[in-house]
């Protein structure tokens, strides 16, 4: 196939304002080239691909970014500003598509799923997030009545929130392990990996580490400076160890000499990259039960799943940590979602959507 892919609109590949979505395109990209097809990435400027994906040609677009939905009221409006970032890589996405065979686009917004209704050329979706907007929730309803093939999920939990796709397309996600190494660290530091949001609940992490008097070691960008600043002031001097945005050959280094990854979202995550992350480094994850990661961590076997928003259960489940056998970590990524695993997937169902446009 001769796939052009759209990448999300916040942030340049590589900034780490995209969040996961940036890891996954590059997985994508990578799995499909070994598969034998040929991808073209638009992108915002400045972007890099990873350096395995020099064989995907990347085309620049100028603009300015779109607000995250995350950050948004969930009945706020559609809001595209002028310069829209979003629009020019649509236009140039269109442009390269008319000598390809479909659209593959990767960002949760409004324009390029109410496109799906014009256009002659298939284009799918991969969703990133759960339903965060009424009014993209009401148009993917519009959208899958007519192409039902043409959304695709992370997790079943993420599915969950589109509750009128019946049979839901379910992707998972994938990640090349070449690029993660594992180790066998049983005493070192706990951690905290992701964006420093409101959404992502460090505060209950840091909580968990203060009790046991330790100091977390916290891997992301800090996208809201007043949130970090207020947990910091809510703990002793030094509680935090921040450590900053990492790529990923830097944070797997790091994340793998840990004893124990604490995950605490305070909403529904599409699928949980940085728990999958861990666990290829051989890291246990103790996460709540909510979202993706519900369905990644099994259960006393690569972590536990604590009851959302219970520190004190969090708390009893990392001093326990020590029971994990780390090789079972990994061995689950291996069997689950390697690079390989991720691409056969998502190659089989844009060929279901490439069918429905015969």
């Amino acid at each position: 196939m001769r796939i052009v892919l759209i990448s999300t609109p916040i942030g340049f590949l590589g900034s780490g304002k995209g969040g996961g979505v940036e890891l996954t395109l590059n997985s994508l990209v990578s799995g499909l080239i070994a598969l034998g097809h040929s991808v073209e990435v638009v992108a915002p400027k400045n972007s890099k691909l990873h350096e395995s994906n020099v064989k995907a040609k990347l085309h620049f677009v100028e603009g300015e970014d779109q607000i995250s939905w995350q950050h948004q009221n969930y009945n706020s409006h559609v809001s595209i500003p002028d310069n829209s970032l979003l629009a020019g890589m649509l236009e140039k996405g269109l442009d390269i598509a008319k000598h390809s065979d479909l659209l593959l686009n990767m960002s949760y917004d409004w324009l390029p799923i109410w496109m799906t209704l014009n256009l002659e050329i298939p284009i799918a979706h991969i969703i990133s997030m759960g339903s965060e907007s009424l009014v993209i929730r009401n148009l993917i309803s519009k959208v899958y009545a007519k192409y039902p093939n043409n959304f695709a999920f992370h997790s079943k939990m993420q599915a969950n929130d589109y509750p009128f796709i019946k049979k839901p397309t379910i992707i998972g996600n994938g990640f090349n392990l070449d690029n993660y190494i594992f180790q066998d660290s049983v005493k070192g530091p706990l951690a905290w990996v992701g964006r420093v949001a409101p959404e992502k609940g460090l505060e209950d992490a840091v909580y968990v580490a203060n009790e046991l008097g330790e100091k977390l070691k916290v891997w992301g960008l800090i996208e809201d400076d007043m949130y970090a600043s207020k947990i910091e002031k809510s703990f002793p001097q030094g509680a935090i160890d921040w450590m900053g945005f990492l790529s990923t050959d830097q944070l797997q280094k790091e994340l793998g000499k840990c004893r124990g990854l604490i995950n605490t979202p305070k909403w529904n995550e599409a699928y949980g990259n940085v728990v999958v992350e861990a666990l290829a480094c051989g890291v246990p994850v103790i996460a709540y039960k909510r979202g993706g990661p519900s369905e990644i961590i099994q259960h006393g076997q690569t972590g536990y799943l604590a009851e959302p928003d219970d520190k004190k259960n969090l708390l009893y489940y990392v001093e326990i940590i020590e029971k994990i056998k780390r090789k079972k970590c990994r061995e689950w990524v291996e069997r689950n979602a390697s690079v390989d695993i991720f691409a056969y997937k998502v190659v089989n169902w844009l060929n279901k959507v490439i069918i429905e446009y015969k």
